[in-house]
């Protein structure tokens, strides 16, 4: 009995898409109907701020990627069907911002994330 694998995530992909100028890239790891929690101090873990759908994560990303900093991902470890990274952002004030998201995934694609996020003040 043949058994298919499921896609995998592609791990190139997300580096270039959080390294990127731009969220097209990254728009493409996410599942039409994926989900986001965004836990920070503005969004706290009772209510964090949720996007649905690629339409409002696009829109969040699509301002990220309009401000002046960089984007870095210092590391991604995937396991079956989830995979953690760690992202590191700076403006060009030098004010630091760091994430760390854990994501489910489902045909290759970003179903679930949660995004844990800290900056300077």
């Amino acid at each position: 009995m043949a058994t298919t694998a499921s896609p995998a995530f592609d791990t190139d992909t997300l580096r270039r898409g959080i390294e990127g100028n731009t969220s097209s890239t990254l728009l493409t790891l996410y599942a039409d109907d994926a989900e986001i929690r965004i836990v920070d101090r503005d969004a706290q873990p009772s209510h964090p701020k949720v996007l649905h759908g690629r339409d409002e994560i696009r829109a969040m990303l699509d301002d990220v990627y309009s401000r002046d900093m960089t984007h870095r991902l210092e590391t991604c470890v995937v396991q079956g069907d989830h995979a953690a990274f760690v992202e590191s952002c700076q403006y060009s004030d030098g004010i630091r911002v760091l994430a760390e998201s854990m994501i489910s995934l489902r045909d290759g694609k970003i179903a679930e994330q949660i995004m844990i996020q800290a900056w300077d003040e």
